[in-house]
Order: C-alpha cells, then structure tokens, then sequence
C-alpha cells in the first residue's frame, strides 16, 4: 500500500473520491502494520541523528482537519524527540511581515541529523495569499519558481524533501468539524473562521490543485495522501518516510580509536 509520488506537471485528482482511498485492511490490522513500521522508523532516525551528515523535512499540507497534528502523533510520535522537530506555520507576525516570506521558513529547517516536520508551510503563500488576496496575483504566481528553486537549493545542500497533501472529502470535513464543536477536548480546535473557509471549498482546490502540479518536481514530490481514513493516512505516510529513508541509508559514524581503545578495559 505505497504512495506514488505526483509526477512533475500532473494535476492531481482532488475530488470526494480521491480522498476515500484504496481497500485497505481493518483497523487492527492497520494498527499492527503501523506499530512495525514505526520501530523501523525509530532505527532508521537513530542513525540519521548519529550521522548528522543529512536532514529530512517532511512538509505536512491539508484543509482543517485533515490530520495534520494526527499525523504528527501518529507517525512520529514514538521517535527520539532529540531528533525530531515540529514547527506550526501560523500567519506571520509584524518581524516576519517584515522580511521575505521565505525568510521564516528557512529558519525552521532541520539541521543535519533532524527530522524535521512543518504543520503547515510555505506553500500558505500561494494557497491562503491567493484565496484571500492578500497579495496581487502578479506577485503570489511568482512564488511556485521562487519555491522550487528555495527546495532545490535546500536538497542540494543535504535535505531530502517529502510533501504531503493530506486530501481528505468535505463530508468527511463536516463530520470532523462537528465532533470538534461537541467534545470540550476538541473544540479549542476550532476557530470561527473555519467556516468562513468551508465556503471557499472550490477556491482551494484550485489553489491546492496548481500548487501541486507546479511544485511537484524530483528533488522535492509531492504525495497526495488519501486521508478520509486515518489509519490509512498515518501508514501510508510512515512507509513513504521509511522507503525515503531506507534509500538515504544512514549510516553510524565509525567509532574513534582512543573508543575502540577502551572496550574490555572498564572495571
């Protein structure tokens, strides 16, 4: 049950359907299958801190509520958070404003050795800039190069990048926006404006749909994630890490000799 990556200059499928997903096993299953591909990950991650010759930035993208903290929980919840980090794009403040909109993002780059996870991105300045208008369509159209080029650079430089759009159906939306407003456990979850971009449902697909077809290149795919399920959703995307980092093939450090010297030695 692989993702394929969006090949350079498709546009994807993103309607209901798309977001229901392949036949999948139940639950249990799905769980198990998790469970095994996480202690995998957790290998893997070991020796990617210890290298500390590469990173891995994996770019989690989706309307609200479609699991990106789920995701987050569910996929590398159980990894070292030595070598794990998490930054939440939120809309920039006054000193962010102030510079390109790039400039934060680059900040929050994992350094080598790190896994690093963006709930939400860069890609907010072609999505929720060009649904709103916050900036002239001659200015937010320049960004898909702009961006290609700023992960381009980033892979060249020793960061393999992964994207995610977690796609998920508006009646599946509905569902999970209705659980946030019943459950106190969820509703600080929910903003007032979430309705307000409910309504701009076609708008975004439009946006979601040319950012992915303008931005999914071979040093930096793009994986549309079907994710009406969430078991799916979270194995789906943990054996897509875990193939990109069983070809990364990190590998330990060999160890220094005044070490070496000391095995057998301690008393």
């Amino acid at each position: 049950m692989l993702l394929a990556p969006l090949a350079p200059a498709t546009t994807p499928a993103l309607d209901d359907a798309a977001a229901a997903g392949p036949d999948a096993p139940d639950k249990a299953e799905l769980v198990e299958r998790l469970e095994a591909v996480r202690a995998r990950l957790d290998s893997w991650q070991q020796a990617l801190f210890a290298e500390q010759r590469r990173a891995v930035l994996v770019v989690l993208q989706g309307r609200d509520a479609s699991g990106k903290d789920g995701t987050v929980r569910g996929v590398f919840g159980g990894l070292n958070p030595q070598g794990l980090s998490t930054t939440s794009f939120k809309a920039p403040n006054l000193l962010e404003r102030s510079h390109d909109y790039l400039w934060r993002v680059h900040q929050a780059v994992p350094p080598c050795g790190m896994i690093g996870l963006f709930n939400r991105s860069h890609y907010e300045d072609v999505l929720v800039a060009r649904v709103h208008a916050l900036v002239p369509p001659e200015v937010w159209r320049k960004r898909y190069a702009q961006i290609n080029d700023f992960e381009r650079m980033l892979t060249e430089n020793g960061v393999v990048i992964l994207k995610f759009f977690l796609h998920i159906s508006g009646e599946e939306q509905r569902k999970r926006l209705e659980a946030r407003l019943k459950d106190p456990s969820k509703s600080w979850k929910f903003d007032v404006d979430d309705i307000g971009e409910r309504a701009r449902w076609e708008e975004y697909r439009a946006a979601y749909a040319e950012a992915l077809e303008r931005c999914s290149t071979p040093h930096a795919p793009w994986y549309v994630v079907p994710s009406d399920r969430k078991p799916v959703r979270n194995l789906l995307v943990a054996e897509t890490v875990l193939r990109c980092l069983e070809g990364m093939h990190p590998e330990y450090p060999p160890t220094d000799p005044a070490v070496a010297a000391l095995r057998g030695t301690l008393k």
